[in-house]
């Protein structure tokens, strides 16, 4: 038992390890504004923004929020023959690593429309429309998310259905970001 709990500690350890220098790289210059944009949504931080930001690249690749919302697999599949087409569940096509990590932040959307403290703190410094962004997106995402459950949708399917949305926020930010700085 002993051995267990050493193991377990050990491995507690070097989480903890690999937290703080995800958090040291989060603040060089090559990631610290783009980081600190990401984070101004709900349910995003550190580790989730440099984990999008490491898996999508350069989002300005992408011409359009569908085009990345379909390389993350969050559109859904269709089954069409003639003329009858039916649509299915999402095709789950491309980066399975942030597909996860997007689904993980819409589950932040389940509660009603408010800045927390953690929130506010991550918010300071950023540039407004960053802000506005965000505070959009929270706004819809909840509103979204509540209409689905309402219309008798799981638990699970509107969250995945609000994670797509997220994308298309962060897309606009990220993008906005690439705009200013080319200026």
């Amino acid at each position: 038992f002993d051995d267990y709990v050493r193991g377990v500690e050990s491995l507690d350890e070097r989480l903890r390890d690999l937290d703080a220098a995800i958090e040291k790289e989060a603040q060089t210059d090559d990631y610290r504004e783009t980081v600190g944009l990401v984070r101004c949504f709900r349910g995003i931080d550190t580790l989730t923004a440099m984990t999008l930001l490491s898996e999508l690249g350069d989002v300005t690749r992408f011409n359009s929020p569908r085009q990345l919302m379909a390389y993350l697999g969050l559109t859904p599949s269709e089954y069409s023959s003639g003329d009858r087409s039916r649509r299915g569940g999402i095709t789950k096509a491309g980066n399975a690593h942030a597909r996860r990590v997007l689904i993980e932040s819409a589950w932040h959307y389940r509660h009603g429309t408010r800045v927390g403290v953690r929130l506010r703190q991550r918010r300071e410094g950023q540039p407004g429309w960053a802000i506005a962004i965000a505070d959009k997106a929270q706004s819809r995402l909840t509103r979204r998310r509540k209409q689905l459950q309402d219309r008798g949708k799981p638990s699970t399917k509107a969250t995945v259905a609000v994670a797509r949305e997220l994308v298309g926020f962060l897309w606009a930010a990220l993008t906005h970001q690439a705009l200013e700085t080319a200026a």
